[in-house]
């Protein structure tokens, strides 16, 4: 991304506001695999939002990002974003500018708050500073930051969290999907955060203690994978899926007491399946429940086993025309 190519499509007068958004994700399959050649499957959570607006004042001083918080806006210690304002800044132009970002995402859930955050700052300063980005230069830019704050990621955060449907990602692209069948994903948080380095560090110790076990995690998890978004999967294959997949997550490590006991109450209310979500050691479970209805028994359940806050989001929402 060179800024001299930007700044080509920008208008050539300026405006003092700018003001951009974004959403959270979840994986439903492929955590730590994606690393590893697999494919990943996630949606978008269009009900957690992050909303980013860029100020653009008199006097010099360089772009700046802040963080609402509930007794007032905070410095925003995120070093990806710093390289994210660099990308967009015109380099002639040193007025002091200002991004304040609300985001409802908790961090450390595995929901993407650090690409959502990215994404509506991209979007806050392209509009502000007038410029025309596509959706693969906003990608890119996402990507940017995520790489400074998670050192690799795999470009399944910065995609999804500005995605309207189901997204299969591969090989770095993304191919919207549909589900075939209707339902509800009800996302539980754990209340713990991830470990999201120390999740990494489990997965490349057992690869390495264990011979041919990242090619069996690897090839088990696609096989789910490529065999979930069809119109010819119903809600129970799926399910069963999902709680395959969290075994075998479960199996290197990376859930916990609580997450284990998360998973096995939605199921027991009656989901099809659930598993954690996320890097993992911490963060949210996402289980598949067939009916509204079900949906509130399974959230109430997952409560009752230690979550603290959930979320539903429905599967027809994302399903197109």
């Amino acid at each position: 991304m060179h800024r001299s190519s930007l700044r080509e499509r920008a208008a050539p007068h300026g405006i003092a506001f700018g003001s951009g958004r974004a959403h959270a994700k979840a994986i439903l399959f492929g955590e730590h695999a994606v690393l590893h050649s697999s494919p990943a499957l996630a949606i978008p959570v269009p009900g957690l939002e992050v909303t980013a607006h860029a100020t653009r004042f008199a006097d010099t001083g360089g772009i700046s990002f802040l963080l609402a918080t509930p007794s007032g806006p905070v410095p925003h210690p995120c070093e990806g974003l710093r390289h994210v304002g660099e990308a967009l800044a015109d380099p002639e132009d040193d007025r002091r500018v200002e991004v304040l970002l609300r985001c409802e995402i908790p961090a450390g859930r595995g929901l993407g708050s650090s690409a959502a955050c990215a994404r509506a700052a991209v979007l806050a300063l392209a509009d502000l500073f007038r410029l025309r980005l596509d959706e693969h230069e906003v990608y890119a830019l996402v990507q940017i930051a995520e790489n400074v704050n998670h050192g690799r990621a795999s470009g399944v955060d910065a995609m999804t969290t500005g995605a309207s449907v189901p997204l299969l990602f591969d090989n770095g692209a993304g191919q919207e999907v549909r589900l075939g069948f209707d339902g509800f994903f009800v996302l539980a948080d754990s209340g713990v955060p991830g470990q999201t380095k120390d999740a990494v560090r489990l997965v490349a110790e057992a690869f390495e203690d264990r011979p041919g076990y990242r090619e069996r995690f690897v090839g088990t998890v696609t096989e789910l994978i490529r065999s979930s978004p069809s119109d010819s999967i119903g809600a129970e294959s799926f399910g069963r899926s999902m709680t395959a997949c969290h075994e075998e997550l479960r199996a290197l490590g990376l859930s916990t007491p609580r997450l284990d006991a998360m998973a096995h109450a939605a199921t027991s209310a009656g989901a099809a399946g659930a598993k954690l979500s996320g890097g993992g050691l911490g963060g949210c479970v996402v289980a598949l429940a067939g009916t509204a209805e079900l949906a509130w028994a399974v959230s109430r359940a997952l409560c009752d086993a230690g979550a603290v806050q959930t979320w539903t989001v429905p599967v027809g929402r994302f399903e197109k025309p």
